[in-house]
């Protein structure tokens, strides 16, 4: 999977394999390295002094602006600093004078990926191997990119019909992938500033995985996992098709409404926001489960759709198991 980087978004996968850096490439092409200011932003980068990395990388960029290197290791520095926008500003404009290189168009993949855009990081990645066919880190991200997409299509075959069978073996077999073992979770490879512009890059430390992974190590699990998808679906289906009966039947007995409100109230104010609607649309997409024997959480992002509202919104409901039933306790809006 993707190695993570340091700061990882909600929408990453367990593990986001960046660019090591592109010494070789800078070497055959020409560009000499000069390695005082690359070890002092290397020093600083591996630190955790990004604002200072970030500094020093700028000050030489101010006289070498043209450095395709240190460009690049600005790119790492805002990656790490969580500065999505600016990293993949960097990296495109790279691309543009440095189309010969492959690896940041790998990185370009790596946050786009985190924005939850595949078919971006699809094309990103299919270009640095157009550019390297031997690029191994690039056909290894394609290959996540491509279960990422073959999980959100089993998804949404599944809130089509909750009742395919077929498609919740394979989505768990999917997911399973993501899953991994933590302990097998590499940190983010940034570029190295060697002595020589042939030295091997240093890897930085191992980061954790996020928080938004499924983590399911007890017996029946992964059977939980897909009826917890299922029961999800399944709640988001009726809810767009204003089928109340089956949409509070989602939710236990014991359902705590937010605000205080009572169960009766609630009941009565989701009939009078959905009914009237001439149109709805619920889409779940992301979804991650979390299972801890008889309950659960589940989290993923709610595209949400109306005659009247569009929201797009992160969800997390948690669950309890009632008989062969996975059902809603509480709910909540947000990251």
């Amino acid at each position: 999977m993707f190695h993570s980087a340091k700061r990882p978004t909600r929408n990453t996968f367990r593990r986001l394999t960046l660019a090591a850096a592109i010494v070789a490439a800078m070497s055959a092409s020409g560009v000499m390295a000069q390695s005082g200011s690359y070890a002092d932003v290397n020093r600083l980068l591996k630190a955790g002094q990004l604002n200072e990395a970030l500094a020093k990388a700028d000050e030489h960029l101010a006289g070498k602006p043209s450095d395709p290197q240190m460009r690049f290791l600005r790119g790492v520095i805002q990656t790490e600093a969580g500065k999505t926008s600016d990293a993949i500003a960097t990296f495109l404009k790279l691309t543009e004078d440095y189309p010969e290189l492959p690896e940041p168009y790998n990185n370009l993949a790596v946050l786009y990926a985190g924005q939850s855009q595949f078919d971006k990081a699809r094309a990103a990645l299919e270009m640095a191997i157009r550019t390297n066919p031997s690029y191994a880190t690039a056909h290894e991200n394609l290959g996540d990119v491509y279960a990422k997409l073959a999980s959100q299509a089993y998804s949404k075959a599944l809130q089509i019909d909750a009742n395919n069978s077929g498609v919740g073996p394979k989505l768990s077999l999917i997911r399973g992938l993501f899953a991994g073992n933590a302990a097998a979770v590499q940190g983010t490879q940034v570029a190295a500033a060697p002595a020589a512009p042939a030295a091997a890059p240093a890897p930085a430390a191992a980061s954790p995985a996020p928080a938004t992974e499924t983590a399911t190590t007890e017996p029946g699990a992964a059977d939980a996992e897909t009826n917890i998808n299922s029961a999800v679906l399944a709640w988001a289906k009726a809810w767009s098709t204003k089928d109340m009966k089956g949409y509070l039947s989602a939710y236990a007995p014991n359902f705590t409404p937010q605000g205080g409100m009572s169960r009766q109230a609630w009941e009565k104010q989701r009939h009078s926001r959905i009914v009237p609607r001439q149109s709805i649309e619920v889409d779940v997409t992301n979804l991650s489960v979390d299972v801890r024997g008889n309950r659960a959480t589940a989290s993923f992002d709610q595209a949400y759709k109306s005659d009247h509202l569009s929201v797009d919104s992160r969800k997390t409901l948690e669950m309890v198991k009632s008989g062969n039933r996975w059902l809603i306790v509480s709910e909540q809006s947000g990251s």
